[in-house]
């Protein structure tokens, strides 16, 4: 019996808040915390986005709590995720019932790259028009957009978005963590 958003809801709440869950063809995945860096670059990336949204009433910024019912009934949470103001005028109190317009993975140490490539591919393929994967470990982030190749960006790189984000831009390496010295 294949499960729905409701029983993810139902299994959410019995689980210590450590532990995120996402509904991938009708069984629940667990996924433990993410590690630090990987953490922090999701927020940086967050962060930047939704200080160029917000200012503009662009749309809505969210981190990795944030669930999406996608159309093919699948709940998924990506690390970042930003929808347009027109396709999601309040913030619902659940689950987003719609695709995000962009979406953002960050690898951990214990993640593998084709599950995330997976993960985005799935967003793209129930509506989101651009996916980010972002690995800092080795300092490169890739973006994918339907029907595309992936496009890789490196530190030097300037990433821009047009399609969604029409003036944001940043540099890709003031993404990464600081050292303090």
């Amino acid at each position: 019996m294949a499960l729905t958003a409701k029983d993810l809801e139902k299994v959410q709440s019995k689980l210590d808040d450590d532990y995120r869950i996402e509904l991938v063809d009708g069984e629940i995945s667990l996924m433990s915390p993410s590690g630090y860096e990987s953490d922090e670059v999701a927020l940086e990336f967050g962060r930047q986005v939704a200080n160029w949204v917000r200012t503009r009433q662009l749309g809505r910024v969210t981190g990795a709590g944030a669930g999406f019912s996608l159309p093919n009934a699948d709940t998924r949470a990506p690390d970042v995720s930003f929808v347009r103001a027109e396709r999601l005028r309040r913030s619902p109190q659940r689950f987003a019932t719609l695709a995000p317009d962009l979406m953002v993975e960050v690898k951990s140490p214990t993640d593998r790259l084709s599950a995330l490539r997976a993960k985005i591919d799935n967003f793209l393929a129930q509506g989101t028009q651009v996916g980010i994967l972002i690995n800092p470990e080795q300092r490169w982030l890739e973006v994918r957009r339907i029907g595309e190749e992936w496009q890789r960006f490196v530190d030097g790189d300037i990433l821009t978005l047009p399609d969604v984000l029409p003036g944001w831009e940043v540099a890709v390496s003031s993404l990464w963590p600081l050292v303090f010295e």
